[in-house]
């Protein structure tokens, strides 16, 4: 184990923390220098253009708007759809409602109303459930928001006919609906279908190029020209408007260009991690719920710190999603070799533990 553990030091760190750890390639930084740019502001930079108009018709929308984080985009997006005392509907671990520093209220003066599932997508039930009857006691219900893939469900997917069911349930009742689609193109490539087909249904959503992607920055948000021109005005409003961002919007329409290809490997990796981890008796893991990049991981006993140290020590990064749950995400940047590294010192830790446990 020694020998293990000393030829991981000398190896590159694994940092599996999150799929935004990701480095822009040297393609990237050839394009970003050499950009042709304009004032995005005044709608003239022609690579910002050429990467809205490539989402737009990668999501099957009409009009596409680039934004500086998938945060302002779903943001932006809310605050279009909602006004200050509507309600919106999500699941309980969303994103938007637990990471977007309580933008939903902040920023648009929207209350959200939570619903609970294990696969991170509601049922057309629990939607239709939680619509508020038309009283002024009341807030208005405006909007259903999912997440795909769903970062705290451990990036499980919705498939297309997942998300058509919860969108007609939405619609019934008069609601938009919005898909966090910061992870979407994993979803596609899992399930094997366009990535339009899994927001077909529903009237927005959002893309991030930073994540398995592979861009150094940059989301977007889609819908019909009309929502579109309504969310550039709100992205000027929040601070959004960027003047010659084609030097960042050029790494990423080499995202969308390469990215899609490598992500299938990501899920290879995850899958062999999980199957690595499930092994050791101090950590719970369910392989079948790996349907993409994420791996989730909980500990049997004590909390993450100490294995989180033990980690950092040789060279491997992760994250903590609960109390006693650790999270692993893969990416381009995590080859084989980190997948193996972070699995050895998984099993040294193992190791360490149970000596320490043994009576003198």
């Amino acid at each position: 184990m020694a020998g293990i553990l000393s030829r991981a030091m000398s190896a590159p760190i694994a940092d599996l923390r999150s799929d935004t750890s990701t480095m822009p390639t040297p393609a990237m930084r050839q394009a970003m220098a050499s950009a042709e740019v304009g004032d995005d502001v005044r709608g003239e930079d022609p690579t910002v253009r050429r990467l809205e108009q490539a989402t737009a018709e990668l999501l099957g929308m009409e009009a596409a708007l680039f934004t500086p984080s998938g945060t302002m985009a779903n943001q932006i997006a809310i605050h279009v759809h909602c006004r200050p005392g509507d309600e919106l509907i999500c699941e309980q671990r969303s994103h938007v409602y637990l990471y977007e520093g309580g933008s939903i209220a902040r920023l648009s003066g929207t209350q959200v109303r939570l619903l609970a599932a294990d696969d991170g997508c509601p049922t057309p039930e629990q939607i239709a459930a939680a619509v508020r009857s038309d009283d002024p006691h009341h807030p208005r219900s405006r909007l259903l928001v999912l997440e795909n893939t769903h970062n705290m469900a451990g990036g499980r997917v919705l498939g297309p006919a997942a998300v058509a069911a919860a969108a007609a349930a939405a619609r019934r009742h008069g609601l938009a609906v919005h898909v966090d689609g910061a992870r979407l193109v994993n979803a596609a490539v899992a399930l094997g279908c366009a990535v339009a087909d899994l927001v077909a249904p529903v009237d927005t959503a959002t893309l991030c190029l930073s994540k398995g992607l592979g861009a150094p920055v940059g989301s977007l948000v889609a819908g019909s020209r009309a929502f579109v021109a309504e969310a550039r005005r709100v992205r000027k409003a929040f601070g959004g408007g960027m003047r010659q961002a084609g030097v960042i919007a050029a790494a990423g329409l080499l995202a969308l260009r390469d990215g899609p290809a490598l992500l299938a490997r990501d899920h290879e990796r995850a899958q062999r991690l999980a199957r690595g981890l499930v092994e050791l008796p101090f950590l719970l893991v369910d392989p079948t719920a790996v349907q993409t990049n994420i791996v989730m991981a909980d500990l049997r006993h004590g909390e993450p710190e100490s294995l989180l140290a033990h980690l950092r020590r040789h060279g491997v990064l992760a994250g903590t999603a609960g109390p006693r749950r650790l999270r692993f995400v893969l990416h381009r940047d995590v080859d084989d070799a980190g997948v193996q590294r972070c699995l050895d010192a998984c099993r040294a830790f193992a190791q360490a533990t149970q000596a320490s446990s043994q009576p003198s």
